[in-house]
């Protein structure tokens, strides 16, 4: 009997080891059913995107299907808990073949541990738009591939503006006016999801003509520029000036983004202060919503240099970490193919780094003028490198709508940053 119950729990013990091994996953590509799995490399995928999954299921489907000696293992993390540990995920090299990365920070931060093997004079460098891709670049190497080209800057219901007989206004004293003229009509202006992503987005086209200079965060970090200076302190300002008119929601610092895109959706808001990243969201919650993208121009019409923010994100990498190297580039590869990311893009609705991509939604034909035709600048808060610097600059902008004075707030993230500069 003693030989049995040792037997037993030998094999429970066994059971709970194999079960632990098969962790979390945020999603993965079936099994395979031909029971020859031993025979296929498993490439491990990770990113934050948790509302692409559904399409990333088919597209691997279909990558796994083109490559039958490889599988894609997918996983899914929030954004916030994304930046916090990818980097600790990928050390060890058994997570993350292929992973992505934001700019700025996140992008400097594994840069410099190592952790980005060199893409330089890969074949599928060519599938994208080199203009579009050096935020992904250090030191002359292309070390990750930015995918998606984003609008960071407010959605605004383009319907409306035309029942009320509104323009996109080109100043910042036409600005004010457009939305006074909302407020009378019982229609808040600005959705602000203070919560959590409004501060990081709507910022940088609230700053983009209060300091046109694209190094000025650059200066900021190494002791050249201070927060204290007119182009922080005004831009502290116009917020300020945004909630005490009302232009934003009470509660603003209350109200996370899927509240304020209901605001939108529903329209009792006219614009929300987030992204293009947004729209496809936005439609799925009321479809007939006609959408455009609208910066708010925080100087006169003739002091005006930039109309908009780009960015250049969701970058493509492979861990050098890795013992699947060639396995990894392959999937980066398949998803640069035009048909493939024409996939994503219209599924997801996102504009693309990718060249020749058919952008068959209303919403992204509308809006893929910005890409060409407009005066837009990369944004601003991905060229703070340092994480303590950017943390200071977005809080200052929080304490003032919490009711800080913008002078005080701005003295006392400039302190942070004398503290933390490289």
């Amino acid at each position: 009997m003693k030989k049995y119950s040792f037997l037993m729990v030998g094999i429970l013990a066994l059971l709970l080891i194999l079960s632990g091994c098969a962790g979390e996953s945020g999603g993965s590509s079936d099994s395979d059913s031909s029971g020859d799995s031993a025979d296929k490399t498993q490439i491990s995928f990770i990113h934050w995107r948790g509302e692409d999954k559904a399409v990333f299921d088919e597209i691997i489907s279909e990558f796994e299907k083109a490559n039958p000696d490889i599988t894609v293992e997918m996983n899914v993390y929030p954004s916030d808990q994304y930046q916090g540990t990818a980097q600790r995920m990928l050390a060890d090299g058994a997570t993350g073949d292929v992973f992505t990365s934001f700019p700025g920070a996140q992008f400097e931060s594994i840069q410099g541990a190592g952790l980005f093997e060199d893409l330089s004079g890969e074949e599928f460098l060519s599938n994208f738009d080199e203009n579009l891709i050096s935020v992904g670049q250090k030191d002359g190497k292309q070390f990750a591939v930015p995918y998606q080209l984003v609008f960071n800057m407010p959605i605004y219901n383009k319907g409306m503006f035309e029942e009320l007989g509104l323009e996109v206004p080109k100043s910042w004293t036409e600005f004010q006016e457009m939305a006074d003229t909302l407020l009378e009509n019982g229609i808040t202006p600005i959705a602000f999801p203070g919560a959590d992503i409004g501060p990081n987005q709507f910022m940088n086209s609230m700053m983009m003509n209060n300091a046109p200079d694209e190094e000025v965060f650059a200066k900021l970090q190494n002791g050249e520029e201070s927060l204290t200076n007119e182009w922080w302190v005004k831009t502290l300002e116009d917020f300020k000036l945004l909630a005490d008119k009302g232009y934003i929601q009470e509660n603003a610092l209350g109200t996370n983004q899927d509240a304020a895109m209901s605001m939108v959706a529903n329209e009792e808001a006219a614009m929300l202060a987030t992204g293009s990243y947004h729209m496809a969201s936005l439609l799925k919650l009321n479809p007939d919503l006609q959408l455009d993208l609208l910066a708010p121009i925080t100087v006169e019409e003739s002091e005006a240099v930039y109309e908009g923010i780009n960015t250049a994100t969701f970058m493509l990498a492979v861990n050098s970490k890795s013992e699947k190297k060639e396995e990894a580039k392959k999937f980066i590869e398949f998803l640069s193919q035009p048909e493939i990311a024409s996939k994503y893009a219209n599924e997801t609705g996102q504009h693309l780094t990718v060249k020749d991509v058919a952008y068959e939604s209303d919403a992204l034909k509308n809006t893929a003028y910005w890409i060409d035709e407009k005066k837009t600048r990369f944004q601003p808060r991905f060229l703070i490198t340092n994480a303590q610097i950017e943390e200071a600059v977005l809080s200052s902008i929080e304490n003032v709508l919490g009711g800080e004075d913008p002078k005080a707030a701005a003295e006392a993230a400039q302190k942070i940053v004398d503290e933390n500069r490289e």
